[in-house]
């Protein structure tokens, strides 16, 4: 069996044995996370763990998600093909490529520049053209973009950051993690003309979103911004 057999092989029992075991069933969803190699976005000494229910670490005190978070954010978002998507934190670039099967635009922005342009090699060696790549703090969104359709954050912040919510078009939909460093809530924000409806989802754990509207860098103080 080649490589890339067996590793469509642990795609496949990924998608079933953490997936849709878990309750994640939008088919356009299972198809990307099925169809994304993400062997190629995990630090090649982790590669034999790329498929594993786990997070695994990619550098720069930062990770990969597990592939049940991944997808679970990915459902949250609605997805319909065509939109204009946000992400907040591009680590390895994962998230942003199975993001690119789904949506027409993904802008990611991330504040550690090798992460940033290690991922854009990653997105371009498996062919990913609807995604570009940005350096810059996050937690302020990309307003020369805005306005997005979906928002999705893969690091926590102490609470949601107003820009991103300003950011959103109507109908538009957020998906972040919420509180304190040791442990965070997954929240939905759906765009209700001004107003905005809200909801959690389940407990998780992400890295801090550093950054002037998310946590200082050595800080563990949610008042310190």
């Amino acid at each position: 069996m080649s490589d890339e057999t067996s590793y469509q092989a642990q795609r496949n029992r990924m998608v079933e044995d953490q997936l849709i075991s878990r309750g994640i069933d939008d088919e356009h969803v299972l198809a990307a996370m099925r169809t994304v190699p993400r062997h190629r976005f995990v630090p090649p000494e982790q590669r034999h763990m790329s498929y594993a229910d786990c997070p695994l670490p990619i550098g720069h005190g930062q990770t990969i998600s597990q592939p049940y978070i991944v997808a679970l954010m990915t459902e949250l978002l609605e997805l319909m093909g065509g939109e204009k998507v946000l992400e907040v934190g591009t680590g390895s670039g994962y998230q942003a490529a199975v993001l690119a099967q789904l949506a027409g635009e993904v802008h990611t922005i991330e504040r550690h520049a090798p992460l940033a342009e290690a991922a854009r090699l990653a997105l371009t060696a498996i062919g990913v053209t609807n995604v570009s790549c940005h350096i810059g703090d996050g937690s302020s969104g990309l307003p020369e973009q805005a306005p997005f359709q979906a928002i999705i954050v893969t690091a926590a912040a102490p609470r949601v950051p107003q820009p991103l919510l300003d950011q959103l078009n109507r109908h538009g939909r957020l998906v972040l993690p919420v509180g304190g460093i040791g442990g965070q809530v997954l929240e939905l924000w759906v765009r209700r003309d001004e107003k905005f409806d809200r909801e959690a989802i389940i407990p998780v754990a992400f890295v801090p979103l550093r950054g002037h509207l998310g946590w200082s860098e050595h800080s563990e103080n949610p008042d310190e911004w």
